[in-house]
């Protein structure tokens, strides 16, 4: 099963220049490979600063599009895993293993399977 592991964090804290947080940014640039040497690792990218953003809507037919996220909130959304794993719980211990997750948060959600019903609200 494939699971979306979006990273989140503080940019003060990870671009800050602090020893911690150098040291997680210098074992970003490898954590793909090792995702990949485990079979994990399907696809992976980083995302630019909220303001390069633009965030749109459709309502009535009509487009809006407005600058940045919507969000107040400290953290962002700083990047995206895409993983294989047999289950939630292997998921969640693959993505504790990204660096970030030392100093960030890494949310760990299933990828919808279309073939299947929806979910029943």
């Amino acid at each position: 099963m494939r699971y979306a592991c979006l990273i989140y964090y503080d940019p003060k804290t990870l671009f800050g220049g602090g020893a911690e947080a150098n040291a997680v940014l210098a074992e970003c640039a490898n954590y793909d490979v090792k995702l990949t040497e485990t079979g994990h690792f399907v696809a992976g990218e980083a995302l630019e600063m909220p303001d390069t953003a633009m965030t749109v809507q459709m309502r009535d037919g009509k487009m809006s599009a407005t600058d940045g996220p919507f969000m107040e909130t400290r953290e962002m959304l700083g990047g995206i895993v895409l993983i294989d794993a047999a289950d939630l719980n292997e998921a969640v211990r693959v993505a504790s293993g990204h660096p970030i997750a030392r100093i960030g948060s890494i949310e760990v959600r299933p990828v919808v399977d279309f073939s299947t019903p929806p979910p029943q609200l």
